[in-house]
């Protein structure tokens, strides 16, 4: 489908987080074929909510017949169509657990921004993909875009960040 689902490793890791915040309401950029969106389902609060945006119409059908197919009921899973950094602003303040970005790299800043508006104190933001651009020498818009987000989320007061080695990098930060 042109997207690579998360690793195996950073479902995990999701799942965990979303059954350790006990998740009511997750919001995922990001949807792809829906690997990641059925690891936050599968930790999430059994009246728990995902949102989950994605720009690409085919990605959130494969999306919407994985949850069928793994039994998830309609109501428990929102597909929202369109890019994160139009769909993000229309969000609740405080209104999720859990945020998990694993789109448009160029835009993880917005993500960023947005997430520290849309958690609730205690939430969750996480980052896949950071450790791509660990190479300094890289320019490209996605890897600067990485490297910034990462320090933002560091030197963010209302934030406790972590790095978890898992797939590619997902670095956590949970609201203070």
């Amino acid at each position: 489908m042109g997207c690579p689902p998360a690793s195996s490793a950073t479902c995990a890791a999701l799942r965990f987080l979303a059954a350790a915040l006990q998740a009511k309401a997750v919001v995922e950029i990001g949807t792809g074929t829906g690997v990641s969106g059925l690891s936050l389902l599968r930790g999430m609060a059994p009246d728990g909510v995902l949102t989950s945006i994605d720009v690409d119409p085919e990605h959130q059908a494969v999306a919407k017949r994985a949850f069928s197919d793994a039994g998830v009921a309609p109501g428990r899973a929102r597909l929202i169509m369109g890019r994160g950094v139009d769909v993000l602003p229309r969000l609740t303040d405080g209104g999720y657990d859990l945020m998990f970005a694993d789109a448009a790299k160029a835009d993880y800043l917005t993500y960023y921004a947005q997430g520290v508006r849309l958690l609730r104190p205690g939430g969750v933001l996480a980052f896949d993909d950071v450790n791509a651009a660990a190479d300094p020498a890289r320019r490209d818009v996605e890897s600067t875009a990485l490297r910034d987000v990462a320090k933002l989320v560091r030197e963010d007061d209302r934030l406790v960040p972590l790095l978890l080695p898992t797939g590619d990098g997902l670095l956590v930060a949970a609201k203070i």
